[in-house]
């Protein structure tokens, strides 16, 4: 027998020796590794479905004199408080008289919630309990991975009961009780937010007031860029969209918002050039952007804090706050931005009820008694528009908002002013809307 022969035949006994159980303890380790690898990923995926906000990322680096200097300082407003949630961090403000007017303020898709504080502490100046919070991916609220939970209207109405149900005093209860209701004030992308709850607890809600509102915008009007670039149909690799935002957004306070013509386009991006003031118009709408004038926003928004200016704040939101770019991309993407008739209407019609419910009771065909539950509970719908507002076109917005509310159920006011309104006229703001709660018994 040649040793070749027998070297093979040995082989063969070694493969039948040790094949098995080499291959078995292959297979086991190889399933092993596939089970720990699954593991650490469903691991790190919990751990990074939070993003957080640079409440936890940046202020704990930064001395006390840096954070007093900060953009958006964290004591800048009284009755501060960070909620957790299974969302992140809201980060709330509350203040005013336990016993006042509730007062529920929601800002925009880019500023966080001081864009609105002018308001608010104006209302609370006349007694009224007011709320901000910082909506989930701005300010210091930290948000959920838009990959795994989309920035829409069930996130954020999720967001609203979080924030009202941790005050110490009572927001929501009976509906026959008004110190158990609350009048809710939504500024652009809060706007939309706003009539979106509204729509779905009208019994929760006093009065709704809508300042350059998201909603019913035209979608005609955005551009065939901005519908590429946020699209959802994969066309562009998401990390690039990212970057590409984020480039956008951060010259976009430098770049003029030019009034449009109501047959004229919109960037997605225009919406933060808009809410932080950067150019208004001279008069009317459609004239050259070498005939803007600058808006000041530069203007602090608090004495003694010469820093904190709403395009400060954006700006250092953008550097700073790792869930931004992805909260507006998904905002833009799934938010009550366009499209939302249907819900407004349904505000309308509950709106309808109660007037008809009021005039029963008056002739005597209803029972006193069944119109308690609407008791301190305006019929109509305030709508605050700025006349050189070129994102919330006042022209369209009051057409179309009448056309799906119903002419008795909304009152169009406008300002003087552009998009950015609730910043630069907090007064004439709170005068309108104080005047509508007393004329309305809201």
């Amino acid at each position: 027998m040649s040793a070749v022969y027998k070297a093979g035949i040995s082989h063969r006994r070694l493969n039948g020796l040790y094949g098995v159980p080499l291959l078995t303890a292959g297979c086991a380790s190889l399933g092993v590794y596939l089970l720990f690898n699954q593991l650490y990923k469903s691991t790190r995926r919990y751990r990074s479905s939070i993003i957080l906000s640079p409440l936890s990322t940046a202020i704990p680096r930064l001395s006390p004199a840096d954070i007093h200097n900060l953009p958006y300082p964290p004591d800048v407003l009284p009755g501060a408080r960070d909620v957790d949630s299974p969302y992140g961090i809201i980060r709330v403000y509350e203040w005013g008289p336990e016993d006042g007017r509730r007062v529920l303020l929601i800002h925009g898709i880019s500023t966080p919630c001081i864009a609105l504080a002018g308001i608010a502490q104006h209302l609370a100046e006349r007694g009224c309990r007011v709320m901000l919070f910082d909506l989930f991916g701005r300010g210091y609220s930290s948000g959920p991975d838009p990959s795994e939970i989309p920035y829409d209207s069930r996130l954020y109405t999720t967001q609203i009961l979080l924030a009202l149900s941790s005050s110490p005093v009572p927001w929501t209860g009976s509906q026959s009780d008004p110190n158990c209701n609350f009048n809710v004030i939504g500024y652009s992308l809060g706007g939309g937010i706003a009539a979106d709850f509204t729509a779905h607890f009208p019994g929760l809600v006093s009065s709704l007031v809508l300042i350059a509102p998201s909603g019913i915008v035209r979608p005609s009007h955005v551009t065939y860029k901005s519908k590429i670039l946020y699209g959802t149909g994969g066309w562009v690799p998401e990390r690039l969209i990212h970057w590409l935002v984020k480039r956008r957004l951060t010259s976009a306070p430098a770049k003029p918002a030019a009034p449009r013509e109501s047959s004229a386009t919109q960037d997605a991006d225009d919406a933060v050039t808009a809410e932080v003031g950067g150019v208004v118009p001279e008069e009317g709408q459609g004239i050259p952007v070498e005939k803007m004038k600058p808006y000041n926003d530069d203007s602090p928004l608090f004495p003694g804090r010469p820093l904190t200016t709403v395009a400060n704040a954006v700006n250092w939101q953008i550097e700073h706050h790792r869930g931004f770019i992805p909260a507006f991309i998904s905002s833009i993407r799934y938010a009550p931005i366009h499209n939302q008739h249907r819900v407004w209407k349904r505000i309308g019609q509950t709106l309808d009820e109660r007037r008809l419910q009021r005039a029963e009771a008056k002739d005597g065909s209803r029972a006193k008694r069944e119109i308690t539950l609407d008791e301190g509970r305006s019929d109509r719908v305030l709508i605050i528009l700025g006349k050189k507002d070129p994102i919330v076109l006042p022209s369209e917005v009051a057409e179309d908002a009448r056309d799906v509310l119903g002419q008795e159920n909304v009152e169009i006011r406008i300002v003087d002013a552009g998009h950015e309104l609730p910043i630069s006229n907090a007064m004439k703001c709170a005068d309108t809307i104080w005047e509508f709660w007393e004329k309305n018994g809201a």
